[in-house]
């Protein structure tokens, strides 16, 4: 019985090392900040250096940047407490709260406001000039898990157009925002969705000729992008990484989000997004 007693304690010990370990790294030393993977991580983390930079010297600690190979990584690293704090898009923190005990702390002010909107784009040589004209084209979106670059886009013309992925045009995952510009540009896709910020970006940086390509239109505006960290981090812990993204006006930190700061955001915030998912028929749970 002595023997049974041991074994079931030492099953039950490594079952439950997970959340020991999760428990333990309430107070890390080193900071892990996951960064959303929408474009090309070394570029990532060479333009979140202010950033890393900044939360070292007003966190005091030492502070690791994380681009995870995509979106279903990075939830899954949050879920098992691999990383501290993350910065997601609306629909992959929907799906990263729905498996895991994290809370959103900060969002990016633009315009005054801490909204965004997609953009919807196709080839300039398509023969596409509306919505109705993606009728039995291809059409890019970005990981399977993006707001911006599947999630809104794809409601835009189901909504708009009467659109639906698989039964009116072929929907192909090319991974981030800056594959589906470019996909579109150079005509293997027909048209595609993503973020009205990004597709900014990569005309801004020539990785599209802004020529080879259209705007159909824009979406609606939608929460941004939130920050959201562990809820088991030290609540003093917690409480510094908020009021550090409140207080940022460090204008290299700001200029790589193209924000002018960082607003307060809860939960709550993004049911809109829930309510998208549901009108498309997703489980986030199990996305």
């Amino acid at each position: 019985m002595k023997l049974l007693a041991s074994l079931v304690t030492t099953l039950l010990i490594a079952i439950g090392l997970p959340s020991l370990a999760q428990a333990a790294e309430s107070d890390p030393d080193t900071l892990k900040v996951a960064l959303l993977p929408d474009e090309n991580a070394s570029e990532l983390i060479k333009r979140n250096q202010p950033l890393k930079d900044y939360l070292e010297k007003s966190l005091d600690k030492n502070v690791e940047l994380i681009v995870t190979t995509d979106y279903s990584s990075m939830i899954e690293a949050m879920r098992f407490g691999r990383i501290d704090l993350a910065y997601f898009g609306p629909l992959s923190y929907v799906m990263a709260k729905s498996k895991s005990d994290i809370e959103p702390f900060a969002a990016m002010v633009v315009d005054g406001k801490p909204t965004y909107r997609s953009v919807i784009i196709a080839n300039a040589e398509s023969g596409i000039s509306e919505y109705a004209d993606i009728q039995g084209r291809k059409v890019a979106y970005g990981d399977r898990a993006s707001t911006s670059s599947h999630l809104i886009p794809k409601t835009v013309l189901l909504e708009t157009a009467g659109l639906k992925a698989g039964d009116d045009y072929e929907q192909h995952f090319v991974g981030s925002h800056d594959s589906v510009a470019v996909n579109v540009a150079n005509g293997n896709a027909d048209a595609g969705g993503l973020s009205e910020v990004i597709f900014g970006h990569v005309t801004e940086r020539g990785l599209v000729d802004p020529k080879k390509v259209k705007v159909l239109g824009y979406s609606e505006e939608y929460p941004q992008y939130p920050w959201a960290m562990r809820s088991n981090l030290d609540a003093d812990l917690k409480q510094r990484i908020r009021d550090s993204f409140l207080n940022i006006n460090d204008p290299e930190v700001l200029k790589n989000f193209k924000a002018e700061s960082f607003a307060p955001i809860s939960d709550s915030d993004y049911d809109v997004i829930r309510e998208m998912g549901s009108l498309l028929g997703l489980d986030f749970a199990t996305m």
